[in-house]
């Protein structure tokens, strides 16, 4: 694990943005940018029910946008931050983009890529989590609360 930098928590209230995004469309509110060079070049939130397609998660929504702003599949020196612990899909596909970094803010004691799927990064992947970790669990508790209301 990395430590967090003073940057990260700006970068983080970015991808909250995207999760309130998603939150306010019903969606599980994930969100997620990438930076390259300190400069956002991809934005994203959940869309899975948007789009009735479960792979549509804010960090995959995040890595196609990255690539095509970039036209090369590799993100290397770039950075992931989004504000739930990766799955292991988001994660595997973020191996394949050999991305450099991955900032999270909240862990997923359930589905996160630690619990389901170990160590499926890039090797020279770094990770950092606990980036505004309050904020992103407060936002996902809210979504939850709201639905179990239902």
């Amino acid at each position: 694990m990395e430590l967090l930098s003073p940057d990260d928590d700006h970068f983080m209230k970015e991808a909250l943005k995207e999760a309130q995004k998603a939150f306010d469309r019903d969606e599980v509110p994930v969100g997620a940018v990438i930076t390259c060079n300190q400069t956002i070049i991809a934005r994203a939130h959940n869309l899975t029910e948007t789009l009735n397609d479960s792979t549509a998660h804010a960090e995959m929504q995040a890595l196609t946008a990255a690539a095509n702003y970039l036209g090369s599949k590799y993100l290397v020196d770039c950075t992931l931050y989004v504000t739930l612990e990766p799955c292991s899909m988001c994660a595997g596909a973020a191996y394949w983009t050999q991305i450099s970094r991955i900032v999270y803010g909240a862990k997923d004691e359930k589905r996160g890529y630690t619990k389901t799927g170990g160590n499926i990064l890039h090797p020279k992947t770094s990770v950092t989590y606990g980036s505004m970790e309050r904020e992103c669990s407060v936002l996902l508790e809210n979504f939850f609360k709201n639905i179990r209301k239902r």
